[in-house]
């Protein structure tokens, strides 16, 4: 079957379009063996500022070696995008260079859920219980949990915590840091105390009373009575009437004054 002369066309445009982008790669790949490493720029994915661009062009220099004057082609992008996905909050990274003679590193942090705090040492966690030191730069609006916090793992500790009953703990406790950020009880408390015997206290931001809340299981029925405290018990007995408020027994509220 003879061929129209509009296919022919076809034909040797698409061919002129393959022949042109493969000399644009080969001309690219020879600009980048010529071009070399200038500096860094750095592009945060979110609006988190847990590390610094100072802090990025360390950790290169420390952990990665000599970049600045290194032709283009040469640099190990794989290798920098796994060293920095180690460090700090950064959950991922991308790496790639530019004609300018720049290597360009794009960051994406690790969402924070909840934050522990041990004395003068803390650490956040994302919602896959994922502990992560906090930042002198940079703080998150997230519940802080503080007491006889039974998190052992050292200061500056980055990852899952070795003991399993220790993750199974920080688990349970962002999802109800997750739970406290959600309506209706989103801004509602400030602050999660444990006790020594393990119980969490919530504190919310306005009232006198400490919801005792057991250890944190159940979540679901426990956060029903605190809304039940609210609805039926406050109206009859007025504002800060009781001191602490005990939901961690089934079907009971227990009020102290």
């Amino acid at each position: 079957m003879k061929k129209s002369p509009g296919i022919w066309i076809a034909l040797a445009a698409g061919c002129a379009l393959a022949a042109l982008l493969l000399l644009l790669f080969t001309w690219n790949r020879n600009r980048r063996a010529e071009v070399t490493c200038t500096g860094v720029k750095v592009e945060f994915a979110d609006d988190h500022r847990f590390v610094s661009e100072a802090e990025i062009e360390e950790y290169l220099t420390k952990d990665y070696g000599t970049y600045i004057g290194k032709r283009l082609d040469s640099l190990d992008l794989s290798r920098i995008e796994t060293m920095l996905a180690g460090k700090s909050a950064i959950l991922r990274t991308e790496a790639f260079t530019t004609p300018d003679g720049l290597l360009n590193i794009r960051l994406y942090q690790r969402e924070p859920v909840v934050r522990f705090q041990r004395g003068e040492e803390g650490f956040y966690a994302d919602a896959r219980g994922y502990l992560f030191p906090l930042s002198a730069g940079c703080s998150s609006p997230v519940p802080v949990v503080d007491g006889a916090v039974p998190i052992s793992v050292p200061a500056g500790f980055k990852g899952e915590a070795p003991d399993e009953k220790e993750r199974e703990w920080i688990r349970r406790v962002t999802v109800l840091a997750q739970k406290m950020a959600r309506d209706p009880w989103k801004g509602f408390f400030s602050q999660v105390t444990v006790e020594p015997d393990g119980d969490l206290v919530l504190i919310p931001r306005e009232g006198q009373e400490r919801f005792i809340l057991g250890g944190p299981d159940r979540l679901d029925a426990k956060f029903r009575r605190i809304q039940e405290y609210y609805t039926a018990i406050v109206p009859a007995r007025g504002k800060d009437f009781y001191r602490t408020v005990d939901v961690k027994f089934e079907k009971q509220i227990v009020c102290r004054k």
